[in-house]
């Protein structure tokens, strides 16, 4: 039987390659994204679903899908006003998980962050950890949390520090074995394509995966 998905945040790195593998995917018979503006993308399985995230409720009657797919997320240079942040990495996330678990989704794929803690001094650590807490409390047949380390791929954005960061990864990767695997930088695409795979299973109950467990399944 072929499902239909949910994917919030679709305009970003991991959303954006996710959001082609699910068009590409001959499992899915559609897809609905949910954003603040087109995305300009013409294909037969997309929906778009144009919103007010701070007054997502007002769409609930349309956010129905099998699958839900959260992707969002912002940096402290986009969204440097801590409050605002907090909406876009743990509000929006949780409102739209609980609308759809009550339309009939039975699983919700994360992406989170290695390093999430609740216990964290770190506003983001912190932040990602609160988000994968309150998730498990929305009756979902399964929960998938993926924690991924540094992203390699092609940003829109060209951040001299994060460019620098990725070579000097690609060079130490091989080097880190054994429990320090999880700390290689892991490429957009494999994230997109552990999350749809893993999709694909039928497993109940509550999934967390570290980096290096990641890159193992995409």
């Amino acid at each position: 039987m072929l499902k239909k998905a949910i994917i919030s945040g679709a305009s970003g790195l991991i959303g954006k390659n996710l959001l082609t593998q699910l068009l590409n995917s001959t499992y899915y018979s559609e897809v609905l994204v949910i954003v603040r503006k087109t995305l300009n993308i013409e294909h037969d399985k997309l929906k778009e679903l144009i919103v007010d995230f701070d007054h997502i409720d007002q769409y609930s009657a349309e956010i129905v899908g099998d699958i839900v797919f959260c992707c969002l997320g912002t940096t402290n240079s986009k969204t440097p006003d801590k409050a605002q942040y907090r909406k876009i990495d743990y509000q929006y996330p949780l409102d739209i998980g609980a609308i759809a678990q009550n339309n009939g989704a039975t699983a919700y794929h994360l992406v989170s962050a290695m390093g999430a803690d609740v216990n964290s001094s770190i506003f983001y650590s912190k932040t990602k950890g609160e988000v994968e807490r309150d998730l498990k409390a929305i009756p979902f047949k399964s929960i998938y949390i993926y924690r991924p380390s540094l992203l390699d791929g092609n940003r829109e954005e060209k951040r001299m520090a994060e460019k620098i960061m990725i070579g000097l990864m690609r060079f130490l990767n091989p080097l880190l074995m054994g429990g320090l695997k999880k700390y290689r930088s892991i490429k957009i695409e494999t994230v997109a394509s552990a999350m749809l795979k893993e999709s694909l299973t039928d497993k109940k109950g509550i999934f967390i995966y570290s980096s290096d467990q990641i890159e193992a399944l995409g």
